[in-house]
Order: C-alpha cells, then structure tokens, then sequence
C-alpha cells in the first residue's frame, strides 16, 4: 500500500503541474483560433462589401441592368445589413452570441451559393438581400464574443485591432481578388470562395468558441425592426432612383415621404418600448454618439468612392476586371499595417486624436485627387488612394474599441450592433447618393468631382465633430474605459 501511494503521489503531483502548465497556454491557443474566427466572419463581410465592384461590369452584361440595377446589387446587402444588425445583436444577448454567430455563418456561406447560381438580376438582388442578413448576425456577434474572451481593456484593443485588420484587408483586397476570380472564371466564382471560408470559420467557431452569458429576458422589437427596414429602404430607393428617374419624379417624392413618416415611427416607437432595439439612452454617452455619427460619416465617403472609382477604372479607362483589382492594390497594402499600429498610437495621443487624424487624412486624400479627369494617369492618383484607406485603417480600430468601452459588457452586442449599422447606412447612402450623382450628371467626370467633394466634406466635419466634442478628460484611457455610473 505504501508503495502504491508513493507510485500515485508523484504521477499526481505531475498530472497537476500539467494541468497548471498547460491551461493558460490552452486558453492563449482557445482565444487566438477565437479571434482567428471572428476575424473570418468580419472579413467575409467586408470582402463581399467590395468584391462585388469588381464584378458590376460583367454582372450588367450578363443580367442587365443600368447604374441603377447595379447600385441595387450592391445596396440590397448594405440595406438588410444596416436594418437587421441591431437585432442581431439583441439575439445574441438573449440566445448567445455563439449560437447565433455559427447560424449567421452558415446563412452566409448558403447565401453565397445561390448568388453565384443567380439566372436574373432580381433573383441576385433578392440573395444580396440575405448575404445582407447573415452579414447582420455575424458582425455584432464577433465583436460581443471578442468582448468575451479578451476581458482586459488591453487585450481586446489588441484583438479588435486584429479583427478590424482582418476585415480591412479583405474590404481593399475584394477588388483583386474579384479581378482575378472573374477573369480566370467568371462573376460567378467571386460568391463562391465564401464557401470555404464560411466552413473553416464555422468549423473554429464550434471548436474554440466560448458561448456568452445569455439574457432570456431580452425582448425582439419587432415593431422597430419593421419600421427600420422600410425607412432604410425608402431612403435608399429615392436616391438611388432619383438619379435614373428625376428628383421630380412622384416616385422618387413619395419615397422620401415614406422615409421622413417611417423614420418618425421608429423613433415613436423606439421611445415608448421597454427593451428598444435602439436604446436611445446609450447616445447619453458623449463618445458613443460621437463615435455612432463617425462611423455614418466615414462609410458615407469611404464606400461611396469605391464603388465610383470602380465604374471610373471599367466604364471610363476600360480597364479589365483585373485590371481594376489591380489598381486597388495599394488600398490593400497600406490599411493592414495601420490597422495594426493604430492601437498604440490610440494608447499614446488619444482616441479623439488618432480618429480626427484618420478622417482628416482621408479627406486629403479626397481632395488630392479633384483633379482627376478621364485621361487622368493611374500613377497620378495612387498616393491619393493610399491616404484614403490608411486614413479607413487609422481610425477605425480606436473607434471600434472606444465604442465598446463605453458601455457596459452586457449591452456590448447592442453597442457593437449600433455602430454598424451607423456604419452600414452610410455604406448604403454612400452607393446611392455617389452612383446618381456619376448617373444624372452632365458626364460622370462631374458626378465623380461632386462625389470626392462631398466625401472630404463629411469626413472633415467627422474629425471636427470627434475633436471638439471629446469629453475635458485627456489620455486614451479615459476615453476607452467603460463608464463606472452607468453601470
């Protein structure tokens, strides 16, 4: 007997020194292949952001369609990402945020399917339409399961950090890769790579994730989400087809009618609700409104302009799918490594400092390159293009993690979900106010001027709005830190 305790003392002294060694080494691995996966549902949501730019040419060629037709391909997911994102989030509180993230992944990856075998453009724009909707689920969902495994303030600036950095990438390299997919294959195949994508995410997912603390108390505002849904679509179907049919037409007036009568009953309804899907009380917070019209302004300009210098390098130069991927190529290039460095910048100037930057630098980029005409050389504009998306890469880490620290860890899927869908509107109001301008214009030359003005404009006006209206206290600490009282 005594041998045998002598034998099982030390194997279990050792199995419990395993245990202690490799724990927090397991949990470092959980949390890396955690980020890995939220950071491949972000980047399959911003890759099909641009990806498809690439393919308008072709798509209108083999479906049909104006400028108008292909603002819908576009704006169809912007419109159901920005609508539902709210309620993704609140799903995500009620059922857990890993649930719901793994269901938006696998919708997507269907989603994608059926837009790659799509036989009209209606049937296109209705897929658009649920990639739009998985897209939702997916964004705010990451971002509350990022909250979750990096519970230091310093750790999931990080991680965001390297989940913007993963989604920014993928945003500036759509247009090269979808380049490069529809001249070896076809439009088709730019849907396509989703799919392996959206398996080994939800294959990480499964495996690594930790599920969220549910809320089952947390009630659907299905009164608001209906009401969201129609306003966005009223909004973005004016300006959209007040570029084709006239300001004038009846159409486009009564749907600008539409928008002001729903928008009045969202916010009615939003005020009167006792678990809202747009709390109006976060907007108390100086920084998360800020940060809310920031992340608007931002997509106004940014996902506007990608979608006209898309038409500008097909319709205008005639460059080749490739070609045009090609020639967003520096975009791609410089957001990573900002991206990557704006956290520490962020921890050494501030937050309202490193964001004002970002958008100040964009807009100079913007208005660097007013003077681009139709014969205009690429080499002449590619520093332009550079500032624009390091300005993207500078800003949005920061303001992504200021957001989230602005509020407590219990609303983080609804404070993520409110800003993209800030972040998704403008996106949407983006495609459609820059494409009938490029449509309506004398020449597009016009349309493209009037559009780089406009971009510089609301970025500018972001970074004064972000600078002047940050709270006395000084230091990126201060502004990160979620707010003690209102918890």
């Amino acid at each position: 007997m005594r041998s045998a305790s002598l034998g099982l003392r030390p194997a279990s002294l050792e199995d419990a020194a395993g245990r202690a060694e490799t724990g927090p080494v397991r949990s470092r691995y959980a949390a890396a292949l955690t980020l890995a996966a939220m950071s491949l549902g972000y980047g399959v949501v911003q890759l099909d952001v641009t990806i498809v730019n690439t393919a308008l040419h072709s798509i209108g060629t083999s479906l049909g369609g104006g400028v108008s037709g292909l603002q819908w391909v576009v704006s169809a997911y912007t419109i159901a990402f920005a609508a539902f994102i709210l309620t993704a989030g609140a799903l995500g509180d009620r059922i857990g945020a890993r649930r719901i993230f793994m269901a938006g992944f696998a919708l997507f990856t269907a989603a994608s399917a059926a837009c790659a075998m799509a036989p009209s453009a209606a049937i296109l724009i209705a897929a658009r339409c649920v990639q739009g909707l998985a897209a939702a689920i997916l964004v705010p969902n990451s971002l509350a399961l990022l909250s979750h495994t990096y519970a230091d303030e310093k750790g999931r600036g990080r991680a965001v950090a390297v989940w913007a950095a993963g989604a920014s990438l993928a945003l500036t390299a759509g247009p090269f890769v979808g380049g490069a997919l529809i001249t070896v294959v076809g439009w088709r195949s730019i849907f396509l790579v989703n799919l392996p994508i959206g398996l080994a995410g939800l294959w990480l997912t499964w495996r690594f994730a930790e599920e969220t603390p549910r809320s089952p108390g947390r009630e659907i505002d299905l009164p608001g989400q209906i009401t969201a849904i129609a306003a966005l679509g009223s909004l973005a179907g004016a300006i959209i087809e007040g570029g084709s049919l006239g300001w004038e037409s009846p159409f486009v007036i009564a749907g600008f009618a539409a928008f002001a009568l729903f928008a009045l009953l969202f916010m009615w309804r939003e005020l009167r609700a006792t678990q809202p899907m747009l709390p109006l009380s976060l907007f108390a917070h100086r920084m998360f409104a800020l940060a809310s019209l920031l992340g608007l302004l931002v997509n106004i300009a940014l996902y506007g302009l990608i979608f006209v210098l898309s038409l500008y390098f097909q319709q205008v130069n005639g460059l080749s799918a490739f070609e045009t991927g090609l020639a967003f190529v520096p975009m791609m290039g410089a957001v990573l490594p900002v991206n990557l460095i704006a956290p520490r910048i962020a921890e050494r100037f501030g937050a309202p400092a490193t964001i004002a930057a970002g958008a100040v630098l964009s807009a100079v980029g913007c208005l660097a390159t007013l003077g681009i005409e139709s014969d205009t050389s690429y080499w002449a504009i590619c520093a332009q293009l550079v500032a624009m998306s390091s300005g993207l890469g500078l800003l949005v880490p920061p303001l992504t993690s200021t957001l989230l620290g602005s509020v407590e860890k219990s609303r983080s899927g609804v404070a993520a979900g409110v800003l993209n869908a800030t972040r998704q509107t403008g996106s949407v109001l983006g495609v459609a106010l820059f494409g009938s301008l490029v449509s309506q214009s004398g020449t597009f030359m016009a349309g493209l001027h009037a559009s780089l003005m406009i971009a510089a404009g609301v970025l500018i006006a972001g970074a004064a709005a972000i600078w002047f209206g940050r709270p006395p206290t000084t230091g990126s600490n201060d502004l990160a830190a979620p707010d003690q009282s209102r918890r």
